[in-house]
């Protein structure tokens, strides 16, 4: 049904864990990660409008180096309209403006999320199926399923099977990012050149926790297998998480994706916003955000 409000939130992903097969032939890998959702502190956001044609207008805190965003028309964004036009069809255009307050190549998805927040919008702004949006999502890259979905998932193959894992407690927690990218393909090869994957199975599902402290501990056991040859990569992301694991009432600190974004756990939104604070006043050079994660609001 379409609405009034051609505007939707893209929230950051975060991998609560990442386990990572071998390399297949076609250059990829099977994972296996269980994905969480900020809130709207740690979110772009993206608008649209009718027009004749596809564009987009960059804005927002998070365009403070628009060199690392690439070309406007490579952009996420029109990629995904310009596929959803192909998929369904449709002569209509879009104007669309990204207000950027994610960081990028970040290891939290940030282009991805505005990629799904751009099909969305689309599908009630054009009155396409939302069958289309879903079909087209994976070849635009291994987020983007789990992204539109929306929820608490495990994301597994090359990201297009999503399994839902509803019963799991919000999550206090605290994403940090020291202003540095950490691409992606690099800390691919570094991880194949070490011969990462060996033994990668699968979960079936996530079990159901009540509390995040169980929820913790149980992701004790976890791992994100990309988190050595990104350090590799960008040294200061272990100072990162070092400094996590220093603030008070922190549960778990580990690296999201292919970094460099970090995130630390906690019990309380209290005490997320108190280590927010001090780090904030600490590290004043960095982008630092406490949210809760959950679904996608």
């Amino acid at each position: 049904m379409k609405t009034d409000d051609y505007s939707a939130l893209a929230p950051a992903k975060v991998n609560l864990f990442l386990h990572v097969g071998p390399v297949q032939p076609n250059g990829r890998h099977p994972l296996d990660s269980l994905v969480m959702f900020a809130g709207e502190a740690a979110a772009d956001r993206l608008s649209v409008m009718t027009s004749d044609d596809l564009s987009m207008t960059l804005t927002g805190p998070g365009m403070t180096n628009p060199d690392h965003i690439g070309p406007v028309d490579d952009n996420l964004v029109l990629r995904a309209a310009r596929a959803l036009q192909a998929e369904t069809g449709s002569t209509q255009g879009a104007a669309f403006t990204l207000e950027k307050h994610l960081p990028i190549a970040a290891g939290i998805g940030g282009g991805s999320a505005d990629a799904a927040a751009a099909l969305r919008l689309l599908t009630d702004l054009w009155g396409t199926e939302t069958a289309a949006a879903h079909k087209i999502a994976p070849a635009l890259g291994g987020d983007v399923p789990v992204a539109l979905q929306g929820h608490a998932a495990l994301m597994q193959g090359e990201g297009e099977r999503i399994r839902r894992a509803p019963d799991l407690p919000r999550v206090p927690a605290l994403l940090v990012n020291p202003g540095l990218a950490c691409p992606t393909g690099p800390v691919f090869r570094a991880y194949d050149e070490a011969g990462g994957g060996a033994g990668f199975r699968e979960f079936g599902a996530v079990p159901p926790f009540e509390r995040v402290w169980d929820l913790v501990h149980w992701l004790g056991n976890q791992r994100n297998d990309l988190q050595a040859p990104a350090i590799a990569a960008v040294p200061e992301i272990a100072g990162v998480l070092d400094t996590l694991q220093a603030l008070p009432d922190v549960l778990l600190a580990r690296m999201s994706g292919s970094g460099a974004t970090c995130f630390a756990l906690f019990d309380t939104e209290d005490a997320a916003r108190r280590a927010e604070a001090q780090l904030s006043a600490d590290r004043p050079d960095w982008w630092i955000r406490a949210t809760s994660l959950g679904d996608a609001a």
